[in-house]
């Protein structure tokens, strides 16, 4: 798969680079800024969006789930999600990485249990563990999700490839 990280993760670029980096259109950016999905972390003197490292990480998670047939509401659930998971902020930094193969692994680093104190000493977060593991039941129900709308997606392929040998079989 072809990867194409920016080079400086602290630049930005507009929405054309943008668009030729993911191989989305401008006018699917745009929508989905205006529907909330990936808001552009700036915008430049005269106006134009700019987008960061990060801002392409969170859009090649959308890029990725829209194969899969997830709705826009069923991506703005994962993306806060993976926020949640990233210590709440309103990026998906590591989140790019986590496709439908490794997503699972996405929250590991999001640790649960006991945290240390300011003086490194224990203390209880209860309260957080409770959204840590309501967290990470939602990402494994989209782990999940996604292992059988990738399953309906390779059987579809495997009758595309039979129909294929069918064309192909007429021409020998």
């Amino acid at each position: 798969m072809k990867r194409d990280l920016m080079p400086d993760e602290t630049a930005t670029m507009q929405i054309g680079e943008l668009a030729d980096r993911t191989e989305m259109s401008l006018r699917t950016i745009r929508h989905y800024d205006e529907v909330g999905l990936l808001t552009p972390s700036g915008r430049s003197e005269g106006g134009f969006r700019l987008y960061t490292h990060d801002d392409y990480l969170r859009l090649m998670v959308i890029r990725r789930m829209k194969p899969l047939g997830f709705s826009l509401d069923e991506m703005a659930e994962l993306l806060r999600v993976v926020d949640a998971l990233d210590g709440g902020a309103g990026d998906a930094a590591g989140a790019g990485d986590a496709g439908a193969g490794d997503a699972a692994g996405a929250g590991d680093a999001a640790g649960a249990g006991d945290e240390a104190g300011p003086a490194g000493e224990a203390r209880s977060t209860d309260e957080g563990d409770g959204r840590d593991q309501a967290t990470r039941a939602s990402l494994a129900a989209f782990v999940d999700e996604t292992v059988e709308r990738r399953a309906k997606l390779e059987r579809q392929l495997a009758m595309a490839d039979e129909f294929l040998e069918l064309l192909r079989a007429r021409l020998r």
